[in-house]
């Protein structure tokens, strides 16, 4: 019984480690659609704002204003509207830890 939970454990470890792995890597390919005007990784070199160290409810509401039309900008509406809560809770995650 004792060798099955070890299996049991260490398998539900690999697991977690491959979930984590793969959201990573999604987070990060969503974040890649954003570096060509705000930067690799959220770091701006243009006259756009660096996403990299921004509040992460900051993001989300600012996301959530383009969805919705309150903050109107041709662009980032677009961009934002392609985007699921979930995703861009990812992405302010990502980007408040740059």
């Amino acid at each position: 019984m004792r060798s099955y939970s070890i299996i049991l454990c260490s398998l539900l470890v690999l697991l977690t480690n491959n979930v984590i792995a793969e959201e990573s890597k999604n987070v990060e390919l969503l974040a890649a659609s954003c570096a060509a005007c705000h930067g690799t990784r959220g770091h701006s070199e243009g006259g756009l704002p660096s996403l990299a160290g921004m509040e992460r409810l900051y993001i989300i509401e600012q996301m959530t204003q383009f969805t919705n039309g309150t903050r109107p900008a041709t662009v980032m509406q677009h961009h934002a509207s392609g985007y699921s809560a979930e995703e861009v809770e990812l992405l302010a995650n990502f980007f408040a830890k740059q």
